[in-house]
């Protein structure tokens, strides 16, 4: 990947996705029973763009807000973090939200045998109504200068027309010699694998970094991982590259393409590490194992990406980037919330094997 010198750019980083407001029942509570619920906000491409300004980075979000006082919430959430906001489109609330509003999620975090679960109220989103033409891609790439793209599924997959904001985006970031990274993320509630399949593997030729778990590659490009149950439990590692090997195959356009390895024991315990395939030295790269206790997983895949997208902009090789990737996902999931509240100290001791004894 050729990444744009930093000092020619603006932005090391520009996400283009959702963000949500999520209400979560305290602890482990239920949403049935909940009389108090906790206020968060996060969405799978904003929580890059978060996770990395946090980490010291330049970056920005674009996506759709409305003019009331949960628009304001976003925005301020982001600008604490130091994340540009001017390229986000808003539009006026009504009142009620009949033409825009807010998406919001409710997330129960599980406990043992017991999944978490997220309620989507999200329908009519200002993001989901952003059209082509709305954002001045050409201003944002070529003028101000953005080093990293990244975007997903979970945009794309909002609307008809953010499928074709997603291109248009891809496009613009290609011709201007973006370094692109796109999150499959699949999900089942907002659309189907035929769908998906259809409107996102015309966009994989444009995408420099591919990332996406054993079910997104399946629901989202059609590629089967062979020896993975329906419960995606066991993650048979060398069938997982087989497959990644057919997708180089198939796009050779793609540099890098990696992956989060979860075992799930129970929603409070996994087993976590990752891989990353780098065409330039046709070789597979593993990151460390982490026998990890689950605060909170959501958003897990998000610091993998943010990780990986850290390292490779610092200016470092595939093993060091899956490495980064492995830490910070996993340490994003000890904390409650979708977004980082990781610190590049915290990061570092991580990967150098500080261990969790206490910091005094």
């Amino acid at each position: 990947m050729q990444l744009r010198p930093a000092s020619t750019a603006e932005l090391d980083l520009l996400s283009l996705g959702e963000c949500m407001i999520r209400l979560s029942p305290v602890g482990h509570g239920r949403i049935e029973f909940a009389t108090t619920l906790e206020v968060h906000v996060g969405g799978g491409e904003y929580n890059v763009a978060y996770a990395l300004a946090r980490l010291g980075l330049r970056t920005g979000w674009v996506g759709g807000l409305v003019d009331n006082p949960l628009g304001s919430l976003v925005r301020a959430h982001a600008r604490a973090a130091g994340v540009d906001t001017s390229a986000v489109i808003t539009l006026p609330y009504d009142g009620v939200g009949r033409k825009a509003r807010i998406g919001l999620n409710f997330t129960e975090v599980g406990v043992g045998p017991r999944p978490s679960v997220t309620v989507y109220d999200r329908g009519h989103s200002a993001t989901s109504q952003m059209k082509p033409g709305d954002v001045n891609w050409q201003d944002l790439f070529e003028r101000r200068g953005v080093r990293w793209l990244h975007t997903g599924g979970i945009f794309t997959c909002l609307s008809e027309s953010t499928r074709a904001v997603a291109a248009e985006a891809l496009a613009a970031a290609h011709r201007a010699g973006v370094v692109i990274s796109y999150d499959l993320n699949f999900r089942s509630k907002l659309w189907d694998s035929a769908t998906a399949i259809a409107a996102t593997r015309p966009l994989v030729p444009l995408i420099d970094c591919l990332i996406g778990n054993e079910e997104d590659f399946q629901k989202v490009l059609g590629y089967e991982v062979e020896g993975v149950g329906a419960d995606l439990g066991a993650l048979p590692v060398e069938s997982y590259k087989a497959m990644v090997r057919r997708v180089v195959g198939d796009f050779p356009t793609l540099s890098v393409v990696g992956t989060t390895l979860r075992e799930v024991v129970s929603a409070t315990r996994n087993g976590w590490s990752a891989i990353l395939y780098d065409r330039g030295s046709d070789a597979f790269y593993q990151g460390p194992t982490f026998d990890l206790d689950v605060e909170d997983r959501v958003g897990g895949g998000d610091g993998f990406a943010s990780g990986l997208a850290f390292a490779f902009l610092g200016g470092a090789g595939p093993q060091e980037a899956v490495n980064v990737g492995t830490a910070h996902g996993a340490l994003l999931q000890t904390t409650r919330g979708d977004t980082s509240q990781v610190t590049l100290v915290e990061l570092r001791a991580a990967l150098s094997g500080a261990g969790s004894r206490i910091v005094r």
